[in-house]
């Protein structure tokens, strides 16, 4: 684990050189009122930054989903601070909500396809909604290209009733690759996909977030892809008990920590 002895002389370094994509401060969040009252998170502190890959870890119900989704501005904060890509959530409006999430790309267990689609299609639907993120390239062509990175190339026709559970879930993880987006909130990504398909798809993760300096927070209880890591974080009862630098040039560079 990385030591921090001075964490106010280290977020003060780190503010000169880099903005995190993600920092949390004292954030708690519970479901219910009165006697349905359950605390779920615990004054959770973590910063992550730019090109990081980030492993949450955690037993079952230990608050993994909820805090993605914390940072995914899919639920709404209740107390703390919680700002991504530069933006304070607290407080923000629906309207500026949504245009966070249009720079969060999201990986989910269920596939969520559209059935009436082909691969190719689906893939496009995020091309559709931020067209600017193509480029000058066709998005037929974009959808294609990631599609065939995913190990889709001679399926890019075919709609879902005729995919795998596997090929399926790389459709979809297709869909959140293809705008390129800032951070990527990934939950389970490679439950359903078998040892090469799932490091296919990690490989792609962490080429983009080394070249394009994206930002990946993944949720996951697949131990074969814990080497791609920069820090693996373990959530355990609602509080952040570990955060583990696995990569020694995270080490070196000095850029991560967990308060």
């Amino acid at each position: 684990m990385l030591d921090i002895s001075d964490t106010s002389a280290l977020t003060s370094s780190l503010s000169n050189n880099v903005e995190p994509s993600i920092q949390i401060r004292n954030l708690n969040f519970h479901y219910g009122e009165g006697d349905l009252f359950k605390q779920v998170l615990f004054d959770i502190n973590l910063d992550v930054f730019p090109g990081q890959i980030v492993i949450l870890t955690g037993p079952s119900g230990s608050g993994k989903t909820t805090l993605l989704t914390l940072i995914g501005a899919l639920r709404t904060i209740q107390d703390g601070s919680l700002q991504v890509l530069g933006q304070e959530l607290r407080g923000l409006s629906q309207k500026k909500l949504v245009q966070i999430r249009k720079s969060i790309g999201f990986i989910f267990q269920a596939h969520n396809l559209f059935y009436s689609l082909t691969a190719r299609q689906n893939v496009m639907m995020s091309t559709d909604l931020y067209p600017h993120a193509a480029g000058n390239v066709a998005p037929a062509s974009v959808a294609a290209d990631i599609l065939g990175k995913l190990g889709l190339g001679e399926r890019v026709d075919y709609k879902p009733h005729a995919l795998s559970g596997g090929q399926k879930q790389r459709v979809a993880i297709a869909r959140a690759l293809v705008n390129r987006p800032k951070l990527i909130l990934a939950d389970e990504p490679t439950a359903a996909l078998d040892k090469k398909s799932g490091r296919d798809v990690v490989t792609l993760m962490q080429k983009m977030a080394k070249e394009e300096n994206i930002t990946i927070l993944m949720v996951t209880h697949d131990n074969r892809i814990l080497d791609v890591a920069d820090r693996i974080i373990n959530l355990v009862d609602g509080n952040l008990e570990s955060d583990n630098v696995v990569n020694d040039s995270v080490t070196s560079d000095s850029r991560t920590f967990m308060l």
